[in-house]
């Protein structure tokens, strides 16, 4: 009996350092994954908002997943209690870009695979991912040629707004469309906004030259049209 006991003993002791083993293991190589796709991630990105700390959270999720796999492993009762836990989690930060949605779940597959022992797997999820990735953005894929702007010109109260820019807009845009007309400057002049299209080889600065030279040289601005017409 305690031959028995002591062979027990070694067994959970061996069954503990190799599941330990296993779970450093996993960590390490859902690092590297992670390390991967922020390269890829700093690489591609093309906004105006980039966060080091996104960067940061996409290698620890990854990492976190991975550890939370090797945990659950084939418990059911973990697992459905790690959903209950999880299931009070809010995120309560707006993801401004899209693609960065993407990315949190490409480091949340990538730690899936790592915990599960997927390595082979994962490596080769991750690289070609990346190299896909990493080349849509060299090839610029997707850009549009055609560019949706805002246009907003000031002029004086007593000027016929009209049909008054239609023979420069003609000039230079491929579209354009009305869309409001304000009085500001406490009633002494008029905003009138408009949505544009224009193509890259024609230049913002001589639309704006030209309406310069018919508004009296009042303000003249061009948004992208994400930034809205109300700013």
């Amino acid at each position: 009996m305690e031959g028995l006991l002591n062979e027990t003993l070694e067994l959970n002791n061996l069954l503990t350092f190799e599941f330990v083993g296993d779970a450093i293991f996993a960590v390490l190589v859902s690092f590297i994954f992670g390390i991967m796709i922020t390269w890829t991630y700093q690489k591609t990105y093309k906004g105006n908002t980039y966060s080091q700390s996104f960067v940061h959270t996409i290698v620890m999720m990854g990492v976190i997943i991975s550890v939370i796999i090797v945990v659950i492993g084939s418990n059911i009762a973990r697992a459905f209690s790690l959903a209950g836990a999880l299931s009070i989690i809010r995120f309560r930060s707006a993801i401004s870009d899209p693609k960065d949605v993407a990315f949190i779940f490409f480091a949340m597959g990538a730690g899936l695979a790592a915990g599960t022992g997927n390595y082979l797997i994962g490596f080769v999820f991750v690289g070609i991912l990346c190299l896909l990735t990493y080349g849509l953005y060299k090839l610029n894929y997707g850009d549009r040629v055609i560019a949706n702007k805002i246009l907003k010109i000031t002029i004086p109260e007593n000027l016929n707004f009209e049909g008054i820019f239609d023979d420069i807009f003609q000039e230079h845009l491929e579209e354009y469309k009305l869309i409001s007309v304000k009085t500001t400057n406490l009633g002494t002049m008029f905003e009138i906004t408009y949505q544009i299209t224009s193509s890259k080889e024609n230049s913002d600065k001589l639309l704006i030259d030209a309406i310069r030279c018919r508004n009296a040289n009042l303000r003249v601005a061009i948004l992208m049209d994400q930034q809205g017409i109300y700013m």
